[in-house]
């Protein structure tokens, strides 16, 4: 599969690359970025799959999040995809910004007109993997992924799905219960349908209370989030985490907001924490 190059920019002794390429999953062109840290020639790196929230691109945390530095003094691989399938023939909800383009959350769509197109599951989970893999140097088997908002659910979903592929999984005020939350009902309803035995592979908090399983989880979550109550509920996963035995250190950070003001703060912590756990 080809990729194009649309911008390589040295920083902190590494390059951060701007790529797109046609995706099977999606059916569209899709656009990501990736960090490479500096590294020895033939060395495998530990890769961080970062997943943005609504209204996002790959271009938010790319510019905004700060992240290089710490990639490079930790050796770790940053990977940024996009939020959704993009394009003319892609349908939409123009005047929602939760729904539709800038809004897959993370899901594999059943429902028309989405199923088509909105194939984000699969793209972050099958088919970008193996893509970033033939053409950097990445150790498969060292993987974490983190997430903001609707991005911090996708990592907490597919982490929880896949924990033999990813090691690490943390999240910035992530969209813990999406079955219980505005958005993700209004999402999960309109793309998987009105059944909501379908939701519970795409819910955190159900997931853990069906078993899933994984050995740390490390969430930030501001305390001045106008989010917080409505539509994120950080302490139901606290409360199913305490239930399941799983160790997660869930820190509300005082005073912090929903912004890239937030992520930005803590995101060296983060990608530190992520590259102790893949060594």
């Amino acid at each position: 599969m080809t990729l194009e190059y649309l911008s390589q920019n040295k920083a902190f002794g590494g390059e951060q690359f701007v790529l797109s390429h046609h995706s099977e999953s999606t059916g569209t062109e899709m656009t990501f970025s990736v960090y490479v840290p500096p590294h020895a020639d033939g060395a495998k790196l530990p890769v961080l799959w970062y997943l943005s929230g609504l209204t996002c691109t790959h271009a938010n945390v790319t510019e905004k999040g700060e992240y290089r530095a710490a990639c490079a003094e930790h050796g770790v691989i940053f990977i940024a995809p996009d939020t959704s399938p993009r394009g003319q023939d892609v349908p939409d909800a123009e005047d929602e910004y939760d729904f539709g383009k800038g809004a897959g959350f993370y899901v594999d769509a059943t429902q028309a007109p989405w199923a088509q197109h909105y194939r984000m599951r699969s793209y972050i989970e099958d088919e970008l993997p193996g893509l970033v893999e033939a053409n950097f140097p990445v150790d498969p088997a060292r993987q974490g992924i983190t997430g903001h908002s609707m991005g911090g659910h996708g990592a907490l979903t597919i982490g929880l799905r896949n924990p033999d592929r990813f090691r690490s999984i943390s999240a910035f005020a992530p969209i813990v219960a999406p079955s219980k939350v505005p958005w993700g009902e209004k999402a999960l309803a309109r793309y998987l349908g009105e059944d909501r035995a379908a939701w519970a592979e795409y819910d955190a908090v159900a997931l853990i209370e069906n078993g899933a399983r994984v050995d740390h989880l490390l969430v930030d979550q501001g305390t001045a989030d106008n989010f917080l109550e409505d539509q994120l509920k950080t302490g139901l996963l606290s409360m199913a985490c305490a239930k399941a035995g799983i160790p997660a250190d869930i820190r509300m950070q005082e005073g912090y907001d929903h912004s890239y003001y937030f992520i930005s703060t803590f995101m060296a912590e983060h990608v530190a924490w992520h590259a102790e756990k893949l060594k």
